[in-house]
């Protein structure tokens, strides 16, 4: 067990949207019995891009004493699992726009993770 960073789901908060299910790559995060959970601490690298898409303020980072991060565990889930049925989609935070308009992606600006599509992202970066 070691110290990092990790996510963490308040479920009272979470209303089972599951936005927050797309913008994890590694696939920790899983819609179950109505509500987001992290369904292995080991998939989960604590980068926090699910935070910022949730509506209810359910999702936290915090360090807390785990398993480390697996990246083989996260390539052997993603080769053998079946296809989980998206709940919800991801959006530019500044046009608007789903990732079937246009390419998304993730981002940390202002201490918040964000999605940015690259129409958007060189005025973010500009100003």
């Amino acid at each position: 067990m070691i110290n990092r960073m990790i996510v963490k789901i308040d479920e009272e908060k979470c209303n089972g949207c599951g936005k927050c299910v797309s913008p994890c790559a590694e696939g920790a995060i899983r819609i179950i019995d109505g509500k987001a959970k992290v369904v292995s601490e080991e998939l989960c690298d604590g980068m926090g891009f699910c935070i910022g898409v949730c509506p209810q303020d359910a999702i936290s980072i915090e360090e807390r004493q785990t398993m480390d991060f697996n990246p083989q565990a996260v390539k052997e889930m993603q080769e053998n699992e079946e296809k989980y049925t998206e709940a919800g989609s991801i959006h530019c935070f500044k046009c608007d726009r789903d990732e079937n308009e246009r390419y998304l992606m993730p981002l940390r600006h202002g201490k918040e993770s964000i999605w940015v599509c690259t129409r958007c992202l060189p005025a973010l970066i500009h100003g």
